[in-house]
């Protein structure tokens, strides 16, 4: 008996110890991980804001706030590498990082300022030194480039005139290495002065991307003046909102003009002529089919893409509605579904298949853009807003990757009622040039995420415009008064210019205009009168241009027709609007007049232009801090904070 209760204990001891554990298990798989979190300073202790710190092999990341802080929840348990990124710093990788079930691990990241270096600038300085012939010296100089490279990369090129290169970066054992640059951007041929009484018309498509404003900024957060080709100054003018009345009636946006002083050249005039898009309340927007087409390439495994990438899009994901749907398209050697088309409601699913997304293998876009219409075709919502957001670097290499076959595929695609945003990641091979041509012909615009505040301002802040079109096919034609006029100059806009007969003809595609979107653009003006000299075209043999009576008795300078379509339309509306020059003075100009001369004067001096005259830092910056106006977002405010930037770093070049 003694005996056999001492094995009841036992029994009883064992069943309750393997509930114990039982209950341990339990506790443990319902455990949701542990947490990463900590501070990203720079090296004199400043908090480092918008810096991306990820979780290597495991595609969680976080951003870093204004006061540096950072957090990653959800790190199942296990030791890993932990690696941050920011512009214009030495990204840190930290190894054998454990994190525990229901645990937190503090890792914080000191990041030094990036260092970098340039093969023409070291081939000068070996040539100072006689060192051997040009040639010679440049092979051994690209020679220990790239030996100071931790990993593999596509053959250098030439450095673009300039652009010295991205920041360096760190490899696998924390020691520095530099990525050559491959970045692409379009020649850009500025617009020159035309003789109003040879040229009368000037027609263009109007513009609403942002992208170079963006980049521009990335470049000159990085410590380099970006490259002049980077810089479309209609871009940079469009970033910022304007207070332009809304519009009223049936027309989808109201048309301001305004005519003063231009800051840059006393003997000229400024004419600024603005658009305002009718304001929605974006909880009231037709349901919306969107399709996120997203590179996952190895070009994307940089902490300033993929994981930036999903952040953006998880802020989009979370302003969705119950009804609007999303589907996600992947590509890299070859283009897959991740996400069948899915409520907005379901907002679970969607971000885990984001969080799910890693980088590896080339680039097949054309695969990846072809399936993602496809999607976007069956889940077509009739009188809805249906569109396919790519975010990508735009280094396209595997199938349709050149410039004419993906402009031709979109072209296809586009009377399908389907639009188009694409939004540009990172640095270093980034095709610009590319992209624009792109969201240019698949009626659609372009943006450039640069920190995590840009993602929130293009697809949170601004999403009826970057999402919703009120108008497409919108065209801008003035004719000048040559009574008024002698001659003319269209800052920006050069890649969105117009025969004037396009103006009249419905087929010729043109730009589109989201909800709330401003558009805003420039022309500087010769009087009249004026004793300055335009190249002409020279005497006609069989013609003579006079002006007729009604020019010598108008008031007027100029009138500008409008020429737009509704979404669903394939008949265009003509709006006219004349102006008259009353002679107000530059300090007498609205807030919005002044600001917006303030930007294209800051374009002019970033491209070195020709037509620069008497622009400088100091009247840019004068300007701007007299316009701020209510600025509720702050980035009139960054604007200057970037101006005097940009004036401290080209003072060091000359």
């Amino acid at each position: 008996m003694k005996r056999l209760n001492g094995w009841l204990k036992v029994l009883i001891l064992a069943v309750l110890a393997l509930a114990l554990a039982s209950s341990g298990m339990a506790s443990a798989g319902a455990a949701a991980g542990g947490r990463i979190s900590g501070k990203v300073t720079d090296s004199s202790g400043a908090a480092i804001s918008g810096a991306t710190v990820s979780v290597d092999g495991k595609g969680q990341s976080g951003i870093s706030a204004a006061n540096g802080a950072y957090s990653i929840s959800g790190v199942p348990a296990g030791t890993y590498s932990v690696t941050c990124s920011a512009a214009g710093h030495v990204s840190q990788k930290k190894a054998g990082i454990k994190v525990t079930e229901g645990g937190m691990t503090t890792v914080d990241f000191r990041l030094a300022p990036a260092v970098i270096k340039d093969a023409k600038l070291e081939e000068k300085k070996l040539d100072a030194e006689k060192k051997p012939s040009p040639a010679k010296a440049k092979k051994e100089v690209m020679a220990r480039t790239t030996a100071d490279m931790a990993m593999p990369c596509a053959a250098p090129a030439e450095p673009m005139p300039g652009y010295m290169g991205p920041p360096a970066q760190t490899g696998m054992g924390g020691e520095a290495f530099v990525q050559h640059n491959t970045e692409e951007y379009d020649r850009i041929y500025e617009n020159t002065f035309l003789a109003a009484l040879d040229n009368p018309l000037s027609t263009f498509s109007i513009d609403v991307d942002t992208a170079s404003y963006a980049n521009m900024r990335r470049f000159i957060n990085s410590s380099q003046m970006p490259p002049k080709d980077a810089v479309r100054i209609e871009e940079l003018i469009n970033y910022f909102d304007y207070d332009y009345p809304d519009p009223t009636g049936n027309t989808p946006f109201s048309i301001v003009t305004e005519i003063s002083d231009c800051p840059w050249n006393e003997a000229h005039r400024l004419v600024h002529v603005g658009l305002q898009g009718k304001r929605m309340d974006v909880s009231k927007l037709p349901p919306t089919n969107l399709v996120f087409l997203l590179d996952v390439s190895g070009s994307m495994e940089d902490p300033n893409k993929l994981p930036l990438l999903k952040a953006a899009f998880k802020l989009l994901v979370q302003n969705l509605r119950k009804e609007d749907r999303v589907a996600i398209v992947v590509y890299a050697g070859a283009a897959g579904m991740v996400l069948p088309s899915t409520s907005g409601g379901d907002k679970d699913t969607i971000l885990a298949a984001l969080d799910s997304l890693q980088a590896g293998g080339s680039t097949a876009g054309g695969a990846g853009i072809q399936l993602a219409y496809k999607v976007a075709m069956e889940n077509f919502v009739k009188g809805g807003n249906n569109r396919v957001i790519l975010a990508t670097d735009g280094d396209f290499n595997v199938g349709a990757s050149s410039d004419g076959e993906l402009v031709r595929m979109i072209e296809e695609r586009r009377n399908d009622g389907i639009f188009l945003t694409i939004l540009g990641f990172g640095m270093g091979n980034y095709k610009d040039s590319k992209m624009e041509k792109l969201a240019d012909k698949g009626n659609g615009n372009y943006g450039y995420i640069d920190s995590i505040l840009e993602a929130k301002k293009v697809l949170v802040s601004e999403m009826g415009g970057t999402l919703f079109t009120i108008a497409k096919d919108v065209k801008i034609q003035v004719e000048f008064n040559p009574a008024k006029v002698k001659g003319y100059r269209l800052i920006g806009y050069e890649n969105r210019m117009l025969n004037k007969e396009d103006f009249d003809d419905d087929k010729k595609d043109a730009g589109e205009m989201g909800a709330g979107h401003s558009v805003t653009a420039l022309y500087e003006v010769i009087p009249a009168g004026s004793k300055e000299e335009i190249p002409g075209s020279g005497a006609l043999k069989y013609q003579k241009t006079k002006l007729s009576p009604e020019a010598d008795e108008s008031d007027e300078l100029l009138t500008i027709k409008l020429r737009y379509k509704l979404p669903d339309s394939d008949t265009s509306k003509l709006i006219e609007v004349p102006l008259i020059d009353r002679g107000v003075a530059l300090e007498k100009s609205s807030e919005d007049f002044r600001f917006s001369a303030a930007v294209a004067q800051f374009g002019l001096l970033l491209r070195d232009s020709e037509f620069k005259a008497d622009a400088s830092y100091d009247s840019v910056l004068s300007l701007a801090k007299k316009a701020i106006g209510e600025d509720a977002e702050g980035y009139r405010s960054d604007f200057v904070k970037l101006v005097k930037q940009t004036q401290l770093l080209d003072s060091t070049r000359k």
